[in-house]
């Protein structure tokens, strides 16, 4: 009977990937131990594209959904110190996918592409509403006055 199991994840060939590895049991084996790595990647690639963000001292819980679990984790600010917990002091709580989040950090998103994806719905940022609205607002800025730049250069 356990042979049967196994069948579904030995699929044909043609309808895997380049590589041959089936994405599904491949992102379930990898991402746990590389998500507090791929936090911090992300977390610092947006304070160093908007560096007002840095001083803010805040607790974020971030939860990252796969197929049946969710990996919760904290992320606590400035120092950027991330943790497998639940979070429960978080002010900001982030909810989404497990692979979409992979693959933004893998592709080196920025601030504009995590904003698109909030507001496409991928990304769901739940809190104190005066922490969501301050780092809108700062955002914003940063990103009006880089448009500013590119448009005087």
């Amino acid at each position: 009977m356990s042979a049967r199991r196994a069948e579904p994840a030995d699929q044909d060939l043609a309808a895997r990937p380049p590589g041959g590895r089936n994405p599904q049991i491949a992102s379930v084996g990898c991402v746990s131990s590389d998500a507090p790595a791929l936090i911090d990647q992300a977390v610092r690639g947006v304070l160093d594209e908007v560096p007002a963000l840095r001083p803010l001292k805040l607790v974020v819980g971030i939860d990252l959904h796969g197929r049946g679990d969710v990996q919760q984790y904290r992320v606590q600010m400035p120092e950027v110190e991330i943790k497998k917990d639940i979070a429960a002091d978080a002010r900001v709580r982030i909810e989404m996918r497990r692979d979409f989040f992979n693959l933004m950090v893998e592709h080196g998103a920025k601030v504009a592409d995590w904003e698109q994806a909030f507001r496409e719905g991928r990304a769901k940022a739940t809190g104190v509403t005066q922490y969501l609205q301050l780092i809108a607002r700062v955002v914003e800025k940063h990103q009006e006055r880089a448009r500013l730049r590119r448009a005087h250069n």
